[in-house]
């Protein structure tokens, strides 16, 4: 099972709106078929490694990291694949959540005669494809917020300069970050000071590079930014506010000439893009995995609405000082009790820096 999660994570970022799912026939102690679910989400996994085993298939265990899907697409549905197979027992760790599934795939496994152990690696399995399992209970994608900082929790000096707080090795990682998800999110604020370019620069993985998707309530990225230039080499999308009085129409159409979506979410109360909303349309096009990558309004609006699913924080052996701008700006807390919390869940060095990994805690 575990080999079957490993190869379920080849996909992560490339296979959405689908989950990532990676399968292993096994078959006299012997594996005769592999497969993970393929980027855009076909083949699956378990076409990809019935095809690979042939008719060794007949009588082997499949690993599969997901319940098979029981739905009708562009192909017949894997649970019915395996079946016509001979498969002669599966081992899954969870049921998939998708109602067009959702417990049907184990459901016509057993009713074949095929020995079905439901629950191993479950957690695992769980956390491999949360953001897939968040789109399909809550609309919306999972969100992982990363942060670069100093020691005191800093990501730029007084004067606004950042480049660069954080090491090489550790922003190697943070591109590592961008290819195993489907999009990353950054505020205008970021977009126009930094110019970043928001891809995957890993040598072999600029293919991975994740939607582009920044919050501009007032469009105020400028035509010439590299994030609307590249918009159709890498998608970029932009949301914001939906037309008022006397905005300007040539504006609006400019972007989408340059390939540029624009996604149009209502304001909330404080005259801000809704966020909540904005996360509900992101669900709506498919994205499962969010990567957001600054500023500090961003990250603090996020958290006060508790959105923010995991943290990945880069520390770096530096001091600021008090008067650097902070990573997230202030929400509001009165009370420690009312403060966002998170578990620590793994910490690993990135060269001179340190790379920790949490999950909120609900």
């Amino acid at each position: 099972m575990r080999a079957a999660l490993a190869l379920a994570r080849r996909g992560l970022g490339v296979v959405w709106p689908n989950p990532a799912v990676g399968c292993v026939l096994v078959r006299d102690a012997r594996v005769v078929g592999r497969g993970w679910t393929q980027p855009g989400g076909r083949p699956h996994a378990e076409t990809e490694a019935l095809g690979r085993a042939g008719d060794k298939a007949t009588g082997a265990t499949a690993y599969i990291s997901l319940e098979p899907c029981a739905h009708h697409g562009e192909t017949l549905p894997c649970a019915d694949a395996l079946v016509a197979a001979g498969i002669a027992r599966a081992v899954i760790p969870l049921s998939d959540p998708d109602p067009r599934t959702d417990g049907g795939g184990i459901r016509r496994l057993i009713a074949a005669g095929i020995d079905t152990d439901v629950g191993t690696c479950e957690a695992e399995a769980a956390e491999l494809n949360a953001g897939f399992i968040r789109r399909m209970r809550d609309g919306r994608p999972q969100v992982t917020l990363k942060l670069a900082t100093s020691l005191d929790g800093r990501i730029a000096t007084r004067s606004g300069q950042s480049q660069w707080v954080t090491g090489e090795v550790a922003r190697g990682m943070a591109h590592g970050l961008r290819a195993s998800h489907d999009a990353v999110l950054v505020g205008t604020g970021t977009a126009v000071h930094d110019d970043p370019e928001l891809t995957c620069r890993l040598p072999g993985l600029f293919d991975r590079s994740p939607v582009r998707v920044v919050v501009d309530r007032r469009l105020r990225l400028p035509l010439t930014h590299r994030l609307v230039s590249g918009a159709r080499e890498v998608p970029t999308w932009l949301v914001t506010f939906p037309p008022r009085s006397g905005d300007a129409r040539e504006r609006r159409q400019a972007y989408r000439t340059c390939g540029v979506e624009l996604i149009e979410v209502a304001p909330d109360a404080d005259e801000n893009v809704d966020l909540a909303a904005t996360l509900q349309a992101l669900g709506a096009r498919g994205i499962t995995r969010l990567l957001v990558e600054g500023g500090g309004h961003i990250a603090a609006a996020l958290l006060a609405l508790g959105l923010v699913d995991a943290l990945v924080w880069f520390h770096a052996p530096r001091v600021i000082g008090g008067d650097g701008i902070p990573a997230a700006a202030g929400f509001g807390v009165d009370r420690v009790v009312n403060a966002p919390e998170f578990s620590l869940v793994s910490t690993q060095r990135a060269g001179n820096d340190i790379m920790e990994y949490y999950l909120a805690v609900r």
